[in-house]
């Protein structure tokens, strides 16, 4: 079709690219002021200006997927002719206004529960949907990251919205466990987070150099996570997961402050020192009243090639801690060489193996979080991924 009568009108034009989300923003183009300049000559070639947010925008090759697709499934449309600008500073903060409101903190003010130095932390609120889930554990080297991390992606698997705040800033791990290779976008002082699998994540390794140490006193760990906080654009998820660091010390302290209504899931090894370290984590979440759901065992035991299991960090830790506590052990997590694999490599096993043993204990862990660990519920018995 080529004649002018017989070719969609500007407004149906725009109305069949309403639809068409900015890969990032989750969000329409039209909607976000992005469509401009749309016109239609007699042979059915569309011609018009995307404005992207920011200028080498990293998806935009998938913009102009999503508007040809869109485009051309009109009768009367033979062609596009599609061009990109880019946002300038006033279109930006406009952006930043309509998706996070105003990041301004209002100085000298005291920060006081759900928020950071004046600044309202929007999932922290009462009317939030979002489930801040701090992952943690009493020590390091309990596979507290690997876990936070395919828990997560189970859970987006199953089709909630996540993300990962990953809270240990001295050994930040999630970015390379996710698989995530690009840095964060800034809008106007407004972080958009890299997603993978289905998770976005916020980390202090974007930020710092590859092999720098991040040596820094408390206030510079109190601010990054104001701002991992409060300008990440997180789009009201439906799980936020926090990697906590190991030990009870600032960073515990300021999030208990910073997410008054988080619950608290404790990683332990079956050895009883792990254990025992790990209760002064779940000690500290009582103390500023953040309630402990659930204990998750990692490590559990390694099956050899002869088909019997080896408990080479000893045996029942995790219950022995479930007990005292009187929260269910949530699982089990078996050692497995692809479950470290993936942690390197950014293939989480929960993502690429989910038929596994280890696989199907993160995605009944993600179900037993989403179905059954409600706030304020009172657990009677334990579930156990055999």
């Amino acid at each position: 079709m080529s004649s002018a009568d017989q070719s969609p009108s500007i407004d149906q034009l725009i109305d069949a690219l309403r639809p068409v989300q900015d890969p990032e923003l989750h969000r329409s183009i039209v909607d976000l002021g992005m469509v401009r300049d749309v016109v239609i000559d007699k042979k059915g070639t569309v011609g018009l200006t995307v404005v992207l947010t920011i200028a080498g925008c990293p998806l935009r090759n998938e913009i102009q997927t999503r508007v040809n697709t869109a485009l051309r499934a009109l009768d009367g449309v033979n062609d596009v002719n599609l061009n990109f600008g880019v946002m300038n500073d006033d279109e930006r903060a406009a952006v930043r206004q309509m998706l996070n409101g105003n990041p301004g903190a209002t100085a000298g003010s005291a920060p006081a529960q759900g928020h950071a130095e004046g600044r309202t932390i929007s999932f922290a609120q009462p009317g939030s949907k979002t489930r801040p889930i701090l992952i943690s554990s009493g020590k390091g080297g309990v596979g507290k990251s690997s876990v936070t991390t395919n828990i997560a992606v189970a859970m987006a698997a199953l089709g909630y919205k996540v993300g990962i705040v990953d809270a240990d800033i001295y050994g930040y791990s999630i970015p390379r466990m996710l698989g995530t290779d690009r840095d964060p976008v800034v809008i106007d002082n407004m972080l958009l987070p890299p997603e993978a699998w289905g998770v976005r994540c916020i980390s202090i390794g974007y930020f710092v150099p590859e092999g720098q140490a991040v040596v820094w006193r408390g206030p510079m760990l109190h601010k990054a996570l104001e701002q991992f906080l409060t300008d990440v654009y997180w789009d009201e998820p439906d799980f936020l997961f926090i990697d906590m660091p190991p030990g009870t010390g600032d960073i515990a302290l300021s999030l208990s402050q910073y997410l008054p209504r988080a619950e608290v899931l404790v990683v332990t090894t079956p050895q009883e020192a792990a254990q025992k370290v790990a209760r002064l984590s779940a000690a500290m979440a009582v103390k500023v009243n953040l309630p402990v759901r659930g204990i998750i065992e990692n490590m559990s035991w390694f099956t050899g090639d002869d088909g019997k299991r080896y408990e080479l960090f000893g045996k029942g830790g995790g219950q022995i801690l479930a007990d005292e506590l009187n929260v269910p052990l949530l699982a089990q997590i078996p050692l497995l060489n692809a479950l470290r694999e993936g942690g390197d490599d950014g293939h989480p096993i929960a993502a690429v193996a989910p038929d596994s043993e280890v696989g199907k204990a993160f995605f009944a862990i993600a179900k037993y979080i989403a179905e059954d660990m409600k706030p304020k519920k009172i657990f009677s018995a334990a579930l156990k991924v055999n």
